[in-house]
């Protein structure tokens, strides 16, 4: 082995000839680096070659070598290369390759000290930086940077010290590589602290955050850009650490950012990274920032920023301080209280909408529209006040302000689907008027901008139209489709792209009334089936998937037969053209023909569930991705990516410039590669969901695919992923039903409440319940995701309601006692997904409120606990007694929505226990009688639906009869026109209830005739049942009020009798029935 043999190999590599650089790398790899004389070479010509990038090289494979061959080079050679290569890097002039240098002594140091040798080092490297000079301080700490990343364990014991040594190290007065290096090292030291086991350490790393503090704002003052990026990435670090080590200074750092943020003077690199900081603190500290209440400060200054958008299209992807902020805005309403967010925002719009700029009218009604998803419920109830603004921004004079409030119309939409489409008659030709303007105006001047309304309009009725009922749809069909349609033809894809989106939303919203349409429409989509050149092309191939899903399932089986056999094979090879979205795409559109056929869909099962298994089973631990050129050093080695294990298996074809980039400056392009990752994951969700509505809908054609579904979805219960998690856990609950609805079919017994079971299930049933409870009990009781608990709670909810009490038990042991302990989490808001460690102390003022998505997470364990009674019936009462407390309350939240929610799942669980429900009368009777005071129309509503069944169920007569009086005495009011319909609905319900149980003490002189007024009822039909049950009892004793009141009754039952079906069950139809028979008869 020749040394200037090897020298000349390296050398080959810097060459641009790619096959004399793959050369190179085939002789290296199989005749020197499998020796240790080849790191002996590269750390002797690393510490003495003249040419920088044949040292920068040489850094970069001696790094790769010093694991393998370092413990076999002779002891005494290895005590040399030390000194040498230490001397050589404290005295480097390149920065580059000086850094590439100091990694090098880390990976060595790293095994040394491990094997007790070179013990020096340390005390070495602490008195070096505080040496003379700044070169040497400089080295010193980053060469202690480096060591900890690789083995800051070796460094815990003396952890003090060391941070001792770093607070003087960041006031270097000379050298801001020196500060910077030193934030790098503490950054690296802090996340391994144990602050409850070493508080000395904490009080350091505290002392020192100022100071650091003062780094970044001096690099950011000085427009460093480079530092200062470095310095924000030591914060996210911290940020993401402990939650100790910012406690102190947390609300500092905040208004720090903010300041950052929102200072027009700064680079925007410096604010996008500032208000980076922000999302993150939000997301990561939510709780933390709820309780400092300082969401409302963050919300309106994040505002401040969002009218910078100037002439930004909406297409621009280039990150902006203005787009980071409406980003920001977004997460603020997901992640905390509508007070905190959304009630100061609105209050704050008012200026901006009003403005004589536009570009201020624009940015008030974009917030508006980030905050939509995360707090639906609140801004549902001020549409009456958002919507004039809306429409009056459709029609501003400004073109780029038209374009936002179309974005407004459309995200309002997403999320308040009914609401919003109530209002059809003022949007919809608003958003025409808008369409046909700028249709018009094209070619003129503002093309760019009127091309961006053509499709924001059509985004909007995408999202508008899906809000309308069926009949109200219909109407526009003749006004929309022939309009929208002309733009499948229009040569730029994006616009295409909207129409056709919005073409199938229309489809699917007017069902029948489409028809006329339907197959020159086909005609037309049926051209993108097969696009496969371009990026775009396969884009808009996977946006027509979608909107075809849709036709098919407007137009109905018949209608759509001629086309389904060629869009099955065109979405089968679409599997193949490596575009996740139109894999997604495809397996969305099997799930959506599937729907539409049913057990008919059984000939294209086997391709289908193979397509969907394959995508299941990728292996995404043994992943290969390629990296650009300055991720070389990781080759062969597995990296994470949002959770995910991926193989690094190829830098690329560009060898030439590896040696010059391996440590230099980071470039976010050579990492898009890593996306694929997440592409996915994502790709499995969409996967698995679509697997569970292919079942639902097959039923028994998806028997002979049962068992190797399973078997493969179980598994991604565990997945990294919480998309895939939550997917897998409803989908393998959606395969219990769907098993257990078969085994009725086939004979065996309806469920009945309580435990011990009274029917017992299949083998089957038997063998996947307890997989899939124990697999649903793993993953709810440490789930830290909202989302995937919402799902876990919705899911199980659903399953106890169709099959009863057999999915509470897990082989021969019941786990009623397991669920209950989560519900409790979270009704007591100390669940995994609730809190943020670390946060404890400030969960008191935090807790007080919850944002949207946080009450879901509470709402839906509601839902648990009333199919859990109606699972265990009336077993449950010792379950009640265990919940009743946190229940009752939410049950006096300031709340309206968390009172609603309780007072429902208070009625609820008095019917599903029926007369075991006794012995909580008296304090359930007090909660509801207050209740039915309440202010809030939905709350009052749910108090009198469940007082009625109270008077129902309860065996407690006396408590129940001293308390008719006033119980009628609420109710009188209620029982007159003027009140919200499902108040109404249940006051009715409950009266009757009452005359069933205690007619004597009910003046039905009085209450019968204001009863028949309310008939028939116009919401909660459930009602009907207790009201016409009652009225045939009246009539079979005899009741002479009743009889008297014949003839106000008789025009009512056909109305009740006639559409919606589901005015009534079967039993109280029949019921109502033989009623209209013997009143004609009479």
């Amino acid at each position: 082995m020749n040394e200037d043999q090897f020298v000349q190999l390296l050398e080959s590599l810097l060459q641009p000839d790619t096959e004399r650089v793959k050369a190179a790398t085939a002789t290296l790899n199989k005749e020197y680096y499998t020796s240790p004389t080849a790191l002996g070479y590269l750390l002797h010509i690393l510490t003495t070659n003249q040419n920088d990038q044949i040292k920068q090289l040489a850094a970069v494979e001696s790094r790769k070598l010093v694991h393998k061959h370092w413990a076999a080079i002779p002891a005494e050679q290895r005590s040399q290369i030390r000194s040498r290569l230490l001397e050589y890097t404290l005295e480097e002039n390149s920065t580059l390759i000086r850094h590439a240098s100091a990694r090098v002594v880390s990976a060595i140091a790293q095994l040394d000290l491990q094997n007790n040798e070179w013990p020096g080092l340390p005390g070495i490297l602490q008195r070096g930086a505080t040496g003379e000079t700044a070169r040497q301080r400089e080295v010193a700490v980053y060469i202690l940077y480096t060591l900890l990343e690789v083995a800051s364990e070796m460094f815990i014991d003396n952890a003090s010290d060391m941070l001792s040594l770093f607070n003087r190290t960041i006031q270097d007065p000379e050298s801001t590589e020196v500060r910077i290096n030193t934030m790098l090292a503490t950054a690296q030291l802090a996340v391994c602290i144990d602050t409850d086991e070493d508080p000395q350490s904490l009080r350091l790393l505290q002392q020192a955050l100022p100071n650091m503090v003062a780094v970044l704002k001096k690099a950011v003052d000085d427009g460093d850009e480079e530092h200062a990026m470095q310095a924000f990435e030591v914060f996210q670090t911290l940020l993401a650490g402990n939650p100790a080590l910012l406690n102190q200074h947390f609300k500092s750092m905040v208004q720090f950012m903010l300041e950052i943020a929102t200072d027009t003077d700064l680079s925007d690199d410096s604010r996008v990274q500032a208000i980076s900081f922000l999302m993150q603190c939000v997301k990561f500290r939510r709780l933390k920032v709820q309780g400092l209440r300082v969401g409302e400060e963050i919300t309106i200054r994040t505002l401040q920023i969002v009218p910078e958008l100037g002439d930004l299209s909406g297409d621009e992807e280039d990150l902006s301080p203005a787009r980071s902020a409406l980003g920001l805005l977004d997460i603020l309403a997901n992640s905390l209280p509508p007070s905190q967010v959304v009630v100061p925002l609105l209050r704050a719009i008012g200026p901006y909408v009003t403005s004589q700029e536009p570009d201020k009218r624009r940015a008030g009604i974009l917030a508006l529209g980030m905050c939509v998803e995360g707090a639906p419920d609140f801004i549902s109830t001020q549409l009456k006040e958002i919507l004039p603004m809306v429409l009056h921004l459709l029609n501003d004079q400004d073109a780029k302000v038209r374009s936002a409030a179309l974005n407004g119309v459309a995200r309002l939409a997403d999320d308040l689907a009914e609401d919003m489409g109530k209002e059809h008659a003022q949007l919809i030709p608003a958003l025409v008027q808008n369409f046909d303007l700028a249709l018009s105006q094209l070619h003129g001047p503002g093309g760019e901008t009127n091309l961006d309304i053509v499709r924001q309009s059509c985004n909007a009725v995408d999202s508008l139209i899906e809000g309308l009922t069926k009949e109200d749809a219909a109407k526009y069909v003749p006004e929309l489709v022939p309009r929208i349609s002309q733009l499948f033809e229009y040569e730029e894809f994006k616009v295409k792209a909207a129409a056709i989106a919005a073409i199938g939303s229309i489809a699917a919203a007017s069902e029948e009334a489409f028809l006329p349409y339907y197959e020159q429409t086909m005609s037309a989509l049926g051209k993108n089936i097969s696009l496969k050149d371009s990026q775009d092309e396969l884009d808009l191939r996977a946006t027509t998937c979608d909107s075809i899903g849709e036709i098919a399932a407007a137009v109905g089986a018949k209608p759509f037969q001629p086309y389904v056999q060629g869009l099955l094979v065109a979405s089968e090879e679409a599997l193949h053209l490596d575009h996740p979205r139109l894999k997604e795409t495809s397996y969305i559109l099997w799930s959506g023909i599937a729907k539409v056929y049913g057990e008919e869909f059984e000939p294209y099962l086997p391709g289908v569930v193979k397509g969907l298994l394959e995508c299941l089973k990728q292996d995404e631990d043994e992943l290969n991705v390629e990296l650009g050129e300055e991720a070389k050093d990781l080759l062969g080695t597995e990296v994470t990516i949002a959770g995910k294990k991926i193989k690094v298996a190829s830098a690329g074809d560009e060898y030439a410039d590896e040696a010059l980039d391996a440590y230099g400056d980071d470039d976010d392009d050579e990492w898009d590669d890593l996306e694929t990752a997440t592409a996915f994951a994502m790709e499995k969700e969409i996967a698995v969901e679509v697997i569970g509505d292919v079942l639902a809908s097959t039923k028994s054609k998806y028997l002979p695919f049962f068992k190797s579904t399973v078997e493969t979805v179980l598994p991604l219960m565990e997945h990294p992923y919480e998309g895939v998690r939550k997917t897998s856990i409803t989908t393998l609950w959606r395969a219990y039903a769907m098993l257990w609805e078969l085994a009725e079919q086939n004979g065996m017994e309806k469920w009945k409440p309580g435990l011990p079971l009274q029917v017992q299930p299949t083998s089957e049933l038997n063998e996947l319940g307890t997989l899939v409870i124990s697999g649903t009990l793993a993953v709810w009781q440490e789930e830290e995701d909202r989302g995937t608990v919402t799902d876990i709670n919705r899911s199980l909810a659903a399953t106890l309601k169709l099959c009863g009490p057999a999915v509470l038990m897990k082989e021969d042991e019941t786990v009623v006692g397991q669920i209950k302990d989560q519900i409790l989490a979270v009704l007591d808001k100390s669940h995994p997904c609730q809190i943020d460690p670390g946060d404890e102390d400030d969960l008191a003022g935090a807790l007080d409120e919850s944002s949207e998505y946080d009450w879901l997470v509470i709402e839906t364990a509601m839902e648990v606990v009333t199919c859990l009674a109606a699972a265990l019936g009336d077993t449950f009462t010792q379950g009640w007694k265990e919940f009743e407390k946190p229940i009752l309350k939410y049950a006096s939240s300031q709340e309206s929505t968390e009172r609603s929610c309780a007072v429902g799942t208070i009625a609820e669980c008095i019917g599903n226990m029926g007369a075991a429900v006794t012995p909580h009368t008296e304090g359930l009777m007090r909660v509801l009688l207050r209740r039915m005071g309440d202010e809030d129309p939905e709350t009052k509503s749910n108090a009198v639906y469940g007082t009625g069944l109270l008077c129902e169920k309860s065996e407690n007569e006396k408590e129940i009869l001293s308390n008719y009086g006033t119980i009628l005495g609420k109710l009188e009011p209620l029982l007159h026109s003027g009140q919200v319909a499902r108040l109404l609905d249940n006051s009715a319900g409950c009266v009757s209830r009452m005359i069933s149980k205690h007619k004597n003490q009910v003046p039905l002189q009085e209450v019968l005739p204001s009863l028949m007024e309310l008939l028939p009822l116009r919401e909660d039909y459930e009602e009907n049942e207790p009201i016409f049950r009652m009225i045939v009892q009246l009539y079979q004793s005899g009741d002479e009020t009743m009889r008297q009141l014949t003839a106000q009754l008789k025009p009512i039952l056909p109305k009740v009798l006639g559409p919606p079906q589901e005015q009534l069950d079967e039993e109280t139809r029949q019921q109502v029935t033989e009623l209209a028979k013997y009143l004609e008869s009479k």
